[in-house]
């Protein structure tokens, strides 16, 4: 089968599921041989710019053509019998109308997967439902078995936990303007070990006021934008730490910040938001997770802020 994909989480499920797409978007980079196959989107926003920078090139172009483009030639020529695509939000990716509009441009008449997660449910169900449709039921059953049962070894370590028992968390998926990642979120928290007051389970992502952050003095605080790696959330730090409170925040006074690759991790709703909860385990609770979380995953804060001296 042909399978077309529009954005990385897709691309990961259809991979996951020992397939192969034949094109995918210009975002897709993992598993890293995704990274030569044919790109059929492209972008308006200058994805290196700093984070004020993106959100008003992202402003500007959601009120003209849009933040991205299909690439129907591309497209037309791939011949695509199944193309996998989201409704979820169209500044991470492009959305189903615009995959729609260039599907009626092509000769193909594909089968087209929608997914819209809000909540780690919802990304396993996608999981089942790509399966069905490439004509993969049982892999996907089994790819989900395994995932559950990854998440089931987290959560065994932690439900015996007490309110008091479990710090306040807060994640930034945004530095400026100040953004507190929603979604699945409040999920991988709990399961971790700790209290997400900032969200609710399937609550969408948005700006919030840096009062309100104040207020909630997070115990622990962890900075994962969305689209950044690690050395470009290094690169915008100033966004948080330049802010009035941000050393009196108790995670700052405690040495409880990290980093995270948001890209790749906390805002990509595919398999390895599964490996984004394994890591946030010994970040939240060290002493039920002693093992740190791998390097390239997430890091303290001041290993990023050395790291970044050293570059320099």
């Amino acid at each position: 089968m042909r399978i077309v994909t529009t954005l990385p989480s897709a691309t990961e499920i259809v991979c996951a599921l020992g397939l192969e797409p034949v094109g995918v978007s210009h975002e897709c980079n993992f598993p890293p041989a995704v990274r030569d196959l044919p790109s059929v989107t492209t972008s308006r926003i200058d994805a290196d710019a700093s984070s004020g920078a993106i959100d008003e090139q992202v402003l500007e172009a959601a009120a003209g053509d849009g933040v991205y483009d299909v690439a129907v030639d591309t497209l037309d020529s791939l011949d695509p019998d199944l193309v996998v695509t989201q409704g979820m939000c169209d500044v991470c990716a492009v959305d189903e109308v615009v995959v729609e509009r260039a599907l009626e441009e092509i000769a193909a008449d594909p089968e087209v997967v929608t997914t819209d997660p809000h909540s780690v449910a919802d990304v396993l169900a996608d999981v089942e439902r790509v399966g069905e449709a490439a004509g993969v039921p049982k892999r996907a059953r089994d790819a989900v078995a395994a995932l559950e049962e990854r998440i089931d070894a987290v959560r065994t370590r932690t439900a015996d936990l007490t309110p008091d028992e479990r710090p306040r968390v807060a994640i930034f998926d945004w530095t400026d303007p100040v953004m507190v990642a929603g979604h699945w979120t409040a999920e991988l928290v709990e399961w971790a070990g700790g209290r997400y007051g900032l969200a609710d389970e399937g609550e969408r992502s948005r700006p919030r006021e840096w009062d309100e952050i104040r207020a909630y003095d997070p115990k622990i605080a962890i900075v994962a934008p969305c689209g950044f790696d690690l050395e470009q959330t290094a690169a915008n730090l100033a966004d948080l730490t330049d802010r009035e409170g941000w050393d009196e925040l108790t995670a700052v006074r405690e040495g409880r910040v990290w980093a995270l690759d948001g890209n790749q991790y906390l805002n990509r709703p595919g398999p390895r938001l599964v490996d984004t909860l394994e890591a946030l385990g010994p970040i939240v609770k060290p002493d039920r997770f002693p093992d740190p979380p791998d390097e390239s995953v997430a890091v303290p804060l001041e290993v990023l802020d050395r790291e970044l001296e050293v570059d320099a």
